[in-house]
């Protein structure tokens, strides 16, 4: 049995001399980031195969983020699993099977090496759940004032099937349009996180990775037209994205629309509108209605996708959002102007 490796990394925080590219920098990295994502060779670039590439039609999907969430851990996740949460299902509502994920660093000197172990984990954590492999990244340290702890990018490959085709503009009238759970929790959950309105909650963030969910439905509702997920500018930006894309009407309705009693209450108080804002582990989905049960059903059958419900439908008409209000009237609903809350990803 071989003797377990003792870590060379004893300092407590990041120093400038971490990002210097020499023997201190090779121990933060290899410490805290190579042993726990463990990727394939330590080169410059990762080196990459997929049978699902040789297919004939199959095409590659490529996606890239960066984060940079305040504060950067909160209830139900971190900076770390929100970055590979994001990636995987910028992925995976495209129609691609997530495959491998890059990571960068942006540090800030000062920042505990115990925050980038925690972080390290729960990304190496989510990816693995998640079907993904982090292969490649970078490290560098600023100093202190220029980041704001620490920045995460990260870049994602996936593989698209050569008889896949998602877009926004495939929607048709009379297509329904599901979400798979809870709206507005991560916004609601960062909001809190920050203290800066002595709001008490118990709410935690949706933050998960949907690829696995996406692939059930699409073997389940292979007519599929686009999905998007609800992250910055909410549900609400994600449909008037959609709409202008097919350039057809939605309709939803309120009463439909899977709301926490804490995010409600919340938004009151505030004068926020809940379908502004953030999620991180919901998406809305538009399939033929011929295939919408098949769609729930497979949603239903997974924990992402317990409290799936259909919230709507396009319609012939202006691209336009209009929602059926509770008390029977309808109004538009516009897309997000600015930001309701900075920072949230």
């Amino acid at each position: 049995m071989n003797a377990p490796t003792l870590s060379r990394l004893r300092d407590t925080r990041v120093t400038l001399s971490h990002g210097g590219g020499g023997r201190a920098m090779r121990d933060l990295i290899d410490d805290v980031f190579a042993t726990v994502f463990r990727p394939p060779g330590m080169e410059d670039q990762a080196r990459l195969y997929d049978s699902a590439l040789t297919e004939p039609g199959a095409r590659l999907a490529f996606t890239t983020d960066s984060f940079v969430v305040t504060p950067l851990e909160f209830p139900g996740g971190d900076i770390g699993k929100l970055a590979v949460c994001g990636t995987v299902n910028d992925l995976a509502v495209g129609g691609a099977r997530p495959l491998w994920l890059s990571a960068a660093f942006i540090i800030e000197e000062g920042t505990e090496i115990a925050l980038l172990r925690r972080v390290a984990a729960t990304m190496a954590a989510e990816a693995q759940k998640a079907g993904i492999q982090i292969v490649t990244g970078d490290t560098k340290v600023v100093g202190r004032g220029a980041a704001d702890g620490l920045f995460v990018t990260t870049s994602g490959v996936g593989v698209i099937a050569p008889d896949r085709d998602m877009a926004a503009h495939h929607i048709r009238p009379g297509d329904v349009a599901i979400v798979n759970g809870v709206l507005g929790d991560h916004g609601a959950t960062i909001l809190a996180a920050r203290g800066d309105l002595a709001l008490s909650s118990d709410i935690a963030s949706d933050c998960q990775s949907l690829g696995h969910l996406m692939q059930d439905v699409l073997a389940a509702a292979p007519a599929t037209r686009a999905a998007r997920d609800a992250t910055r500018g909410g549900l609400a930006s994600a449909l008037n994205e959609m709409a202008e894309a097919a350039q057809v009407g939605i309709e939803i309705d309120e009463d439909a629309l899977p709301l926490r009693t804490e995010v409600k209450g919340m938004c009151e108080i505030l004068g926020l509108d809940p379908l502004y804002l953030a999620n991180e582990g919901t998406l809305v989905l538009f399939v033929p209605s011929d295939q919408a049960g098949a769609a729930l059903a497979a949603m239903r059958a997974r924990p992402e996708g317990a409290g799936a419900v259909a919230i709507g439908h396009a319609v012939a008409g202006a691209a336009q959002v209009r929602m059926r209000t509770a008390f029977g009237g309808s109004r538009i609903v516009d897309m997000l102007v600015g930001e309701q809350l900075p920072r949230i990803c």
